[in-house]
């Protein structure tokens, strides 16, 4: 079910129709006309329209798209009564009018269209108890995983996921388990169809060795690659391989919006806000003691389970966790804290969720993350990045090849404003407000979107302007790179319009694009013949 589906069919929420096309007099014929009145204590506040009829009120501040900051500030009006009176519409005739365009907003979301009226109490009460709060938990995490976005493209290990803004899932690359999902163990050199997933809609995808995660918009997810879940053997797999996509049965009891795979371990987020992980629990790494090849979903225990979460990226062995807080975002970190990448000022593993608190002595407030194999970065609200783990190659933007311990804002992107992160193997790139894409890192996989000068050091050690994708001829919106370290790297931009452009390694062809016979990458994006659209 789409969202606007999800809408129609709430029979609890009020009838609207399009203002613009229907006289006020015909939809609401008790309507009273605009009137003269003084509103915010401004003597020429002129003329504004006297609402007399709740459900008009209603239609106009979901039709804006107001922020829930935006309707927290009109309940709280100390000059304008209007919004804080009772709403007289369901679901609560004693809710206000911006409770009611808040619940209305929350229950255009697939994800709770189908949520039962308990479970979404509960989800409310953990946001901060209104439908104010629980909307900036929705938006929150939308924007965090580009949930907002209608396509999508990964750049995994060897291999590419690609999804149309219809749900179906293109794949190409290396195709040695069956990762790319089409019942064989061929490799693939241009984007080719799942057609086994018909009538499925996939929202999200992730990647890791060998193995190929997909999320359906009803929350299931199915994989197909390296068995590493302990699905049974059928005539489409193998003890180690899964060639067409099957549904993960040990997540059927759980609404999945978002999975990330970080070599061994694997984690999915709830659309509760909640995070299991799968495998990778041994010496208590995760929070459990388990086998390597753990296959049960295990919440994350400790101080998340109180605390929804909007957001979670993995890398090499360790998970980052974007939370909701009323009054802002905060991060936490466990796993392996080798090179620093757990970002506590230490290189120490942690077994439970730690919160990163270097967050706040910069005044940031993180609103995305990025994992790469070894360094992380986080996405401020005011357009600064901030990056820290091993830094090989330069790959964290500060000139050298230290690593950092504690999160490190990158000084060469101060003169602009961040919108858009991506971390890989070695290298970052970012997108800024005006559409500029930078990059900085390991350069020796032609996956930095700018040729090698000859001569010269091969890696970016301070953000550099990527110029060759302007060829584009449109705004950029979307990058993901290769952050796996057993293989060469590549990487992908995305347009507004479902263009796909792809640079980087080619030796298995996931790159998606046909190459000269003596070429193995390109450093030049080239565009695949996909529409994403």
């Amino acid at each position: 079910m789409d969202a606007s589906t999800a809408t129609a069919t709430e029979t609890s929420s009020p009838v609207r129709f399009d203002l613009r096309e229907h006289p006020l007099s015909i939809v609401f014929p008790g309507l009273h006309e605009p009137v003269q009145r003084r509103c915010f204590n401004h003597s020429n506040s002129g003329i504004c329209l006297l609402f007399m009829n709740s459900s008009v009120a209603l239609h106009v501040l979901c039709s804006y798209g107001l922020e829930p900051d935006d309707l927290a500030r009109l309940e709280a009006s100390a000059t304008c009564s209007f919004f804080r009176q009772h709403g007289g519409l369901p679901p609560d005739e004693r809710l206000p009018l911006t409770e009611l365009a808040a619940f209305d907003m929350c229950r255009r979301r697939v994800a709770l269209a189908s949520m039962a009226a308990e479970e979404e109490e509960a989800l409310k009460q953990r946001c901060g108890g209104s439908y104010k709060l629980l909307l900036k938990y929705l938006l929150a995490g939308e924007r965090a995983c580009d949930r907002r976005e209608k396509f999508q493209v990964v750049a995994g290990p060897g291999f590419s996921i690609a999804v149309t803004s219809n749900g179906e899932v293109h794949t190409f690359g290396h195709n040695h388990s069956g990762q790319l999902g089409h019942g064989t163990l061929s490799n693939e050199e241009t984007p080719r169809l799942i057609r086994s997933l018909q009538g499925v809609r996939i929202v999200q995808a992730a990647a890791g060795a060998e193995r190929t995660l997909l999320v359906s918009d009803a929350g299931r997810v199915y994989q197909c690659g390296k068995n590493y879940f302990g699905i049974p053997i059928s005539s489409n797999s193998t003890f180690d391989s899964i060639k067409t996509p099957v549904l993960l049965e040990s997540l059927k009891d759980i609404f999945v919006v978002q999975a990330t795979i970080g070599h061994f371990l694997t984690a999915i987020l709830s659309r509760e806000g909640r995070v299991y992980t799968l495998s990778w629990g041994v010496d208590g790494r995760l929070g459990h003691n388990t086998d390597v090849m753990d296959r049960t979903p295990r919440l994350l225990s400790g101080v998340l389970e109180d605390k929804p979460v909007v957001q979670i990226a993995a890398g090499n062995c360790y998970l980052l966790a974007l939370a909701f807080q009323p009054n802002g975002m905060c991060v936490y970190s466990l796993g392996c804290g080798l090179g620093g990448k757990l970002s506590h000022g230490s290189t120490d593993d942690e077994h439970h969720p730690r919160l990163i608190a270097h967050f706040a002595i910069l005044n940031l407030q993180p609103i995305a993350l990025s994992a790469g194999s070894w360094h992380a970065i986080a996405l401020g609200k005011d357009g600064r990045i901030c990056t820290w783990g091993w830094g090989h190659n330069g790959c964290l933007g500060h000139g050298d090849e230290d690593y950092q311990t504690l999160p490190k804002v990158v000084k060469g992107l101060s003169h602009v404003k961040v919108v858009h992160v991506a971390a890989g193997l070695c290298t970052t790139f970012v997108i800024a407000e005006n559409g500029d894409i930078y990059s900085f890192g390991r350069g020796s996989d032609s996956n930095l979107g700018y040729p090698p000068q000859y001569g010269h050091r091969l890696d970016q050690l301070t953000p550099k302007l990527v110029t060759s994708l302007t060829c584009a001829g449109e705004k950029i919106i979307w990058l993901s790179a290769t952050k796996e370290h057993e293989v060469a790297g590549h990487t992908f931009a995305m347009t507004e319009s479902g263009k796909l452009y792809a640079f980087g390694i080619a030796i298995y062809g996931q790159l998606g694009i046909k190459l000269l016979q003596d070429q193995n990458g390109t450093s030049n994006p080239q565009r695949v013949d996909i529409d994403l659209s």
